[in-house]
């Protein structure tokens, strides 16, 4: 496996790319002050736009990690941030790793969390070398249980009582899919382009 950092990736309507400062404004209004999208996350919606800017700040000096995957979805339509995508955590002795997402309500059932969640799947799987990809939802969150289906990702169990989100303590829905069965379902191959990251 080869760590390559959050590289830019674009499909048919959109453009996976890294956080700047500047997006601390579309951020705050499009999805991260809205109570609805931060339900099932672990993370409060936020009360001001310096919050938005405190995380952006740290996210963005993540990026000189070359382990650091956490991609800006950009909606060609509007050129606007519109939620974001990311490797939450990831295990480099068994290649594997956990994503997480959310974007803002107004562009919710359009298919565009499953259309960059494919993206990301290719660059994971076919550039960086990841050999297994996993996602977990709040069992009440069954949208985002959905987005794992489309992705081809298979259900492997329900943890009881496992995980806690602003809901409280939840259970939680594990889904994965292994390098092997994303590369069997490639028949319908994903326009991607990508960067590398400069140094």
């Amino acid at each position: 496996m080869k760590h390559m950092g959050t590289s830019e990736l674009e499909t048919d309507r959109l453009r996976l790319r890294r956080f700047t400062a500047e997006d601390a404004p579309l951020m705050y209004r499009n999805w991260a002050s809205d109570e609805n999208v931060t339900k099932y996350l672990t993370w409060p919606a936020h009360k001001s736009i310096d919050v938005t800017r405190g995380v952006l700040e740290s996210w963005i000096s993540g990026y000189s990690e070359p382990d650091v995957y956490n991609w800006c979805i950009e909606l060609k339509e509007i050129g606007e941030p519109i939620g974001n995508l990311a490797v939450v955590s990831h295990d480099d002795a068994t290649d594997s790793a956990t994503m997480g997402w959310c974007m803002g309500a107004r562009w919710w059932g359009r298919g565009i969390m499953p259309e960059a969640g494919r993206a990301v799947l290719q660059y994971l799987f076919a550039e960086v070398g990841f050999n297994r990809i996993v996602a977990k939802h709040d069992a009440e969150n069954r949208k985002s249980g959905r987005v794992m289906q489309k992705l081809g990702m298979v259900q492997e169990g329900t943890f009881r009582r496992s995980g806690r989100n602003n809901r409280g303590i939840v259970d939680e829905v594990v889904y994965s899919i292994l390098r092997e069965d994303y590369e069997k379902t490639q028949s319908q191959s994903v326009q991607l382009t990508w960067r590398r990251r400069i140094t």
